[in-house]
Formats: structure tokens, C-alpha cells, sequence
């Protein structure tokens, strides 16, 4: 299992950023996907997560209503639109696969992750 990330960026409050995460060595089919991040000092936290069998997704309250997670199949990907960043969205964001239980227990694969700065 490979997970790569891509799309981070330095931007200012307010604005918008897409982050991507390339699967390979698995199928995307029925399978929970993740997004989570892990600003400086501070330990991993889960931002969304979407089930590629019916599309169902959740999301942190801290990021509802700005973040949706989404997910093309046939491609292998997976998504994050990010609107209306704040600062303390600032972090390193990582995707992952499996049943969350077991990526924050650190036992499912997750990306080598990509960097998030918010920033005036």
C-alpha cells in the first residue's frame, strides 16, 4: 500500500487549497478513507473521513462546513477541498486507509503527508 500526497501550499486566511492523496497496491472499493493533520508539537487529529462504497463522509466540527473530502474511484484518489483556511489550520496533512481505529493506533499506511501553512 502507497499513499502520496500532494497540494499543499502557503496561503492566506480565507483562501482555498485542494490537497490530493495518490493510492496504489490496493483497490479503492469499499474502503474508509481518511484525512488527517498534525500541526507542530502537537499529535495526529483527524479531519474527515469518506467510505468509497456509498460516498458517506464526516467530518471534525473544526473543519465542517469549510472541508469536504471526496474520492474518484476509478482513478485512485482521494481529496480535500479546504475553503476559508484559517491559521490554525496550519498543519502537515496526511491520508490514510483502513478503519480509523486502527490509522490513529498506527497500524493502517498512512502518506508521508504534505504541509499546510496558513499565513498573512
Amino acid at each position: 500500500v502507497k499513499l502520496v500526497e500532494s497540494g499543499g501550499d502557503l496561503v492566506k486566511p480565507g483562501e482555498s487549497l485542494t490537497l490530493s492523496c495518490a493510492g496504489s497496491g490496493f483497490t479503492f472499493t469499499d474502503k474508509w478513507m481518511h484525512w488527517l493533520r498534525q500541526a507542530p508539537g502537537k499529535g495526529l487529529e483527524w479531519v474527515s473521513s469518506i467510505y468509497t462504497g456509498d460516498g458517506s463522509t464526516n467530518s471534525a466540527d473544526s473543519v465542517s462546513g469549510r472541508f469536504t473530502i471526496s474520492t474518484d474511484n476509478s482513478k485512485n484518489m482521494l481529496y480535500l477541498q479546504m475553503n476559508n483556511l484559517k491559521a490554525e489550520d496550519t498543519a502537515r496533512y496526511h491520508c490514510a486507509v483502513g478503519l480509523i481505529a486502527f490509522v490513529l493506533r498506527g497500524e493502517a499506511p498512512l502518506g508521508q503527508g504534505t504541509q499546510v501553512t496558513v499565513s498573512s
